[in-house]
């Protein structure tokens, strides 16, 4: 949850009112924010660097540090907070955001060669704007954050604002080597290349993190104006050739993106928030984006959907019940304009509001200004007795009883590596019903196990230096592909048992088996029993020739018991033989 800091006596005068600090805690709680701390830039920086002398020249002024939701960008600097407690307040509408029509539209022309490395871009402009320092302030916060939330550190969209009187259009987003690109950056005096640039701010405190974005890139994002001169190299650094200043008046804001959508969402908060500083309040000058097939895309699109919801649905989810015309007020408070339509809302989404991607979105927002604090507590409508899950249960009663056959249970990661159910155990990774990670963070962490085996081995060779017997189980899930599902996979509750001693011990993990199907009331099967369980013989590549066996019930298999294989305990790194059970249990709930 991101934490802005806005300057007491600012915040109040742009509000028109003054708060005792409860008073003010009050409104944020109502409004769904929280005020965490009341402080100043003084007590801050002692705070940070523990130095009461390095702080003396700093302001005592009061400053409100605020948590806000990490969804809500458009409370993210002074300007859009101030706009959203007045609408809450019912002191005034929600803002309509309009396009300019400029003499000549600025263009951005994105080459070909940008789809190595960052594909999109958008552009929009803000014309006469008037600066005061606490605005230009409140602007390079509102970048800073945008930057830390949904862009990701800059890895999915960077921002770029320029002084628009210092530089000519057309402008062009390319991709070059790093030896071609020379500009002075941002607040030096010193023209560099890109490897000179990434040397230099290999230690700064701030822009070192964004480096390896790029760095081992063959080409660097750049954009140049019309008279090749550099805006900025993405998402490192702008040029200062067209450093925006509180004499600025008319911006060019551009946004480089890996993610067109975020890219579209930042460029619509960025507008939206600081229109409000232009001659004509709420306006925006539009730019034309050139694709990479040529088509001409304008932006930014401050596009206004409306979403339908039901009265009776939303008094039901929230558990209130007020009239159609007080719910579509509260949605008006919370910048979301809505008129009644029957039984139904129709409201109106701004693009301001890109948090609101669906009906129980809406909903929330009607909760939030009715107040949760005044929804009445109220007991279920039904009575419903609760108990345990049914193959849990089967579980807690197993883990006991196999324990007290002289096994120790063990709990194993449910991810492993492909290797741990393919290669060690004698298989192909690509014959196995496994589910795989698709950005796996280590090679240990590959897929989700498909048997509970190789967790159990690991846990062997970790305590090999215990005295043997060792015998362990656990009963636990794998996951299996299954493409009846919906989700595509499906959890199957598994027993897995190992035995390991100077001899591999077959009898006792049959015995054991014998043992469950005892407690399971489960009988042998025999010519006068029908429904029981045997044993029947197989082969399987992770056993040992003639000594593994299919666990049968109810003539169909449930798992497997058998000797392991001897390359299957050397890839594991174990020296002494094991035997080994594993079956599903869920036939038996």
């Amino acid at each position: 949850m991101p934490t802005i800091g806005v300057k007491r006596d600012l915040l109040f005068e742009a509000l028109g009112k003054k708060y005792t600090d409860d008073e003010f805690q009050g409104l944020c709680f109502a409004f769904g924010l929280e005020l965490d701390e009341v402080t100043t830039e003084k007590q801050m920086l002692t705070k940070e660097q523990g130095d009461v002398a390095a702080a003396a020249d700093a302001s005592e002024e009061i400053i409100y540090r605020i948590d806000i939701p990490a969804n809500r960008y458009d409370l993210l600097c002074l300007e859009g907070l101030v706009t959203g407690l007045l609408v809450f307040q019912g002191k005034v509408k929600p803002p309509k955001f309009e396009f300019v029509a400029p003499a000549q539209r600025q263009v951005l022309k994105i080459d070909p060669s940008t789809a190595q490395i960052r594909p999109h871009a958008v552009a929009a402009v803000l014309r006469n704007v008037t600066f005061t320092q606490e605005s230009y302030t409140s602007f390079i916060d509102l970048q800073d954050k945008l930057h830390q939330n949904i862009c990701r550190k800059r890895t999915l969209v960077a921002i770029g604002t320029h002084d628009l009187d210092t530089i000519k259009g057309p402008f062009s987003y390319e991709a070059l080597a790093p030896e071609q690109i020379k500009f002075v950056p941002l607040n030096q005096t010193q023209e560099l290349n890109g490897v000179q640039l990434m040397d230099f701010y290999a230690t700064h405190a701030q822009l070192k993190q964004y480096l390896p974005i790029i760095r081992d890139s063959p080409v660097y994002p750049v954009i140049y104006d019309a008279n090749r001169v550099v805006l900025s190299l993405p998402p490192i650094i702008n040029g200062d050739h067209s450093k925006i200043s509180l004499k600025t008046k008319n911006v060019f804001i551009e946004c480089t993106a890996t993610d067109l959508t975020k890219a579209k969402v930042v460029l619509d908060t960025i507008v939206c928030l600081f229109s409000e500083h232009c001659a004509k309040k709420f306006t925006v000058e539009p730019c034309d984006v050139v694709q990479l097939d040529g088509s001409i895309v304008s932006y930014p699109e401050l596009a206004v959907r409306e979403e339908r919801i039901s009265v009776k649905r939303a008094n039901a989810y929230i558990g209130i019940d007020e009239p159609a015309s007080k719910l579509a007020d509260m949605l008006t408070r919370m910048y979301l304009e809505a008129r009644v339509d029957g039984d139904s809302l129709v409201v109106k989404i701004p693009p301001t509001r890109h948090d609101v991607i669906h009906a129980c979105d809406v909903y929330e927002d009607i909760a939030i200004a009715f107040g949760y604090n005044n929804i009445k507590k109220s007991l279920p409508a039904f009575m419903q007795i609760a108990k345990q899950f049914p193959l849990n249960k089967l579980t807690e009663q197993l883990r006991e009883q196999v324990a007290q056959a002289g096994f120790t249970e063990a709990l194993t990661f449910t991810l492993c590596s492909r290797d741990d159910i393919g290669r060690k155990l004698n298989k192909t990774i690509e014959a196995l019903p496994a589910v795989h990670i698709g950005n796996p963070k280590t090679l240990e962490f590959q897929v989700v196990r498909t048997t509970l085996l190789p967790g159990l081995l690991k846990t062997l060779v970790a305590n090999r230096k215990m005295p043997l017997p060792l015998k362990l189980f656990e009963i636990s899930d794998a996951v299996l592909v299954d493409e009846k599902t919906e989700v595509g996979a499906r959890n199957e509750r598994r027993l897995c048992a190992v035995n390991c001693n100077k001899t591999a011990g077959f009898e006792v993990v049959h015995g054991l088996l014998d043992r469950v199907m005892q407690l399971l009331s489960v009988p042998w099967k025999t010519a006068n029993v029908d429904k029981g369980y045997y044993l029947e013989s197989t082969e399987d590549a992770s056993y040992f020739p003639g000594r593994c066996a299919n666990v049968m019930y109810d003539n169909v298999v449930i798992g497997k018991i058998g000797v392991l294989h001897p390359t299957v305990l050397q890839a594991f790194e174990l020296t002494t033989p094991c035997s080994v059970v594993e079956f599903t249990i869920e036939p038996f709930v």
